[in-house]
This record gives structure tokens, C-alpha cells and sequence, in this order.
């Protein structure tokens, strides 16, 4: 099979979940300041989530620079992480619409460790497809997909008790992946 299918199926999907996110910013009821200033949580919550839409993008447009095999279960394993990005836009939505309240903070953590899991699924069955790929043995030392998941459940726990806590540890997986896998940069400027 083609990976340029598979990438352009992923390419359409991610800026379907961008504009459905920039349509639920709604403008201020009001004309000045104060009213934007009350509406600082839902955008707060939108600029996050762009930002690791945006991170999503670029590390699986890095990561499938190396890849050379699509096979259905590579389909698949894309669609799975798909699936749970979708479910972004209304879970940011839901938390910024109600002020970094616990639960919808916490539901908006889960939606991110579900396609963190999903990336690692993904990379996994990749480097099932392709054996021996130099691929599977530069990710066998991944430091950052290894702690991004412990991160999210630590910040799941604690948005129960202290909300900025937990997105604090949000960001932070955030900041660890805004700048691509270097390791993964070198070999693809090679390929």
C-alpha cells in the first residue's frame, strides 16, 4: 500500500479537528475588555489544543518520513489515533467552557493520553510491518513516549484536587514534544 494515502487521509483529519475547534470560539458577548477577559479559560484551552494537534501532526509527519511499509494494520493503528484526536475539540470545549473545572480537566487529560497510547500503538505495529527497520531500533530507546503517558495519568489524578496541576503536567508533555525526535530529524534528512 501507499503511504501518501494514509498521510493525506491523516492530513484532512487534522485540519477537520483544527477548524472544528476554531468554530467553537465563540466572540465575547460584550465590546470590551472585561468581556474578552471572561473568556480567557476558552481560549486558553483552545491554544493548548492547537498546540498539540499541531504537535501530533508534526511528529507523525517526521516519524512516517522513515516509514517505507503501509500495511493494513498500519491503516488501522492511523485510524485508532485519529480516533481519539477527534475527540479532542470537544473535550477542550467542555473544559474551557467550564473554567478548568476538575472532571472536564480531567476528561480533557484522558483525551490526550488516549492518542499518546495510540502513538505508541502505532509506532509499534510500524516497526512489526518493517523488521529490522532502523526505525524500531532508534525508538526502542524513547524516552519521550515512555514518560509523556505517566505524565498525563499524573495529571488526570491531580486535576481532581488542583486543576492547574494537572495542566500543568499537560503542558509539560506538551513541551517535550513541540520539538520533533532529533534522532528521527537525522535519519529522515537521509532517506
Amino acid at each position: 500500500m501507499e503511504k501518501h494515502r494514509l498521510l493525506a487521509m491523516t492530513d484532512g483529519v487534522v485540519a477537520i479537528i483544527i477548524t472544528i475547534m476554531v468554530l467553537e470560539l465563540k466572540a465575547p458577548a460584550g465590546a470590551d475588555f472585561a468581556a474578552l477577559k471572561q473568556d480567557w479559560p476558552v481560549f486558553l484551552s483552545y491554544a493548548l489544543s492547537f498546540g498539540y494537534i499541531a504537535i501530533y501532526w508534526n511528529n507523525h509527519h517526521h516519524y512516517f518520513h522513515l516509514v517505507r511499509r503501509v500495511n493494513g494494520a498500519v491503516l488501522w493503528a492511523n485510524f485508532h489515533l485519529l480516533f481519539w484526536l477527534s475527540l479532542v475539540p470537544f473535550t477542550t470545549a467542555w473544559m474551557g467552557e467550564h473554567d478548568f473545572a476538575p472532571f472536564p480537566t480531567a476528561v480533557y487529560g484522558l483525551s490526550l493520553l488516549m492518542p499518546s497510547i495510540a502513538f505508541l500503538v502505532l509506532q509499534h505495529v510500524v516497526i512489526r510491518a518493517e523488521p529490522g527497520s532502523v526505525l524500531g531500533a532508534l525508538l526502542g530507546r524513547d524516552f519521550k513516549g515512555t514518560v509523556s503517558p505517566l505524565l498525563y495519568a499524573s495529571g488526570i489524578a491531580l486535576s481532581f484536587f488542583v486543576p492547574w496541576a494537572g495542566l500543568c503536567c499537560y503542558l509539560a508533555v506538551a513541551l517535550l514534544w513541540v520539538v520533533p525526535d532529533r534522532r528521527i530529524e537525522k535519519l529522515a534528512s537521509r532517506a
